[in-house]
């Protein structure tokens, strides 16, 4: 995390482990309720609970300032797509250990790319490549076709996946939107569809009130989750703290374990290190280009003078070289970490852009 305090660095490394302990908590509890609760009344109140809480702290002061959006369509099908997978990932927590449902779960990254490159036309490096590779590798470790593992759930926890992945290639098609209205809709279109669910739902109509808290719970701590996540985020870049999310596979397993008496037999735990490693070294050398990067461009003379922007994954609207506004900005827009361009710029300078997270 060069550039940045060690105090900030800690802070925001703190902030991703706890983020990352709150959607254990969450698995464990939804594991827990599903052997009485249907789906549906779970899901929600993983987004209901949210809603609520948004309506109420943030409706008096921003309004309709909470759905005002030039992209209703799009934001309403990435809401749809997100409410599916979490329909999907909990329907899998009822039969799946938590360690492996999580672990197939955390083959997002590896969809994302092979997603990135197939409808975003976006470049992939050998080692991204590689990274999806192994990432199969892992999946196949914990699925074993023709093992007992195979099971329908399997695939609502990949399916899970797969949605997970959508919602963040349509996340992308939302950059520069306000991040208030893309964690409302979210949240306010899953408790519209599963509130018109649950007429049509088995639900025990008595509820201990340990279970009402717990349902309280999930969408409390998952927004509590959410927040600690922004917050990791803007403490130090993506790049940087990412692998740290992986340590739910480790709290998951070990929620498993203690909670459920469950633990993962060697191939499903060689699996889950083999999608847990696989990430962080991708991480760790898209980090080692970027620095390359950057210290090639500071060696490049004042006709050709480096120019270090930092491009923010969500928030760039706009670009500017030396006060003017920049026509390539769609151009830099579509950088990856690490990935640098050259411009040729009016009089005959050249500039070199480098996205640096």
């Amino acid at each position: 995390m060069s550039g940045q305090s060690p105090q900030r660095s800690l802070a925001a490394v703190a902030l991703i482990v706890s983020a990352a302990a709150c959607f254990t908590v969450i698995d464990t509890i939804v594991k827990y309720l599903g052997t009485r609760y249907s789906v549906p009344l779970i899901v929600l109140a993983r987004w209901g609970v949210p809603a609520l809480l948004m309506i109420v702290f943030l409706g008096p002061k921003l309004g309709w300032g909470l759905l005002r959006t030039a992209k209703l369509r799009l934001h309403v099908a990435r809401a749809g797509v997100l409410i599916l997978a979490t329909l999907s990932f909990f329907t899998a927590l009822k039969f799946l250990p938590l360690a492996e449902a999580t672990g197939l779960n955390y083959s997002t990254p590896t969809l994302v790319i092979v997603m990135a490159a197939w409808f975003l036309r976006e470049r992939n490096t050998l080692s991204r490549w590689m990274f999806v590779i192994a990432g199969c590798v892992g999946i196949l470790l914990i699925v074993r076709p023709g093992y007992a593992m195979l099971h329908v759930a399997s695939l609502f926890a990949l399916g899970a996946a797969a949605l997970n992945a959508t919602f963040q290639i349509l996340t992308r098609r939302l950059a520069g939107e306000n991040l208030i209205v893309m964690i409302f809709y979210p949240s306010v279109v899953g408790a519209v569809l599963m509130l018109l669910t649950i007429p049509f739902v088995d639900h025990d109509a008595s509820y201990l009130t340990s279970d009402i808290l717990l349902l309280v719970a999930i969408g409390g701590i998952g927004g509590l989750g959410h927040c600690l996540l922004v917050q990791a985020f803007r403490r130090a870049t993506a790049s940087a703290i990412a692998p740290f999310m992986y340590v739910q596979l480790i709290l998951s397993t070990l929620a498993g374990w203690l909670t459920f008496d469950t633990f993962p037999d060697r191939w499903a735990l060689t699996g889950i290190i083999v999608i847990a490693a696989s990430a962080v070294i991708l991480t760790w050398n898209e980090n080692r280009r970027a620095a390359f990067s950057s210290d090639a461009g500071s060696t490049l003379d004042s006709q050709q003078s480096a120019m270090i922007f930092t491009v923010p994954g969500a928030g760039a609207t706009a670009v500017e070289f030396t006060g003017d506004r920049s026509r390539h900005q769609s151009s830099i827009l579509h950088l990856r970490v690490g990935e640098s361009a050259e411009f040729h710029m009016s009089g005959g300078t050249r500039k070199t852009v480098l996205r640096t997270d």
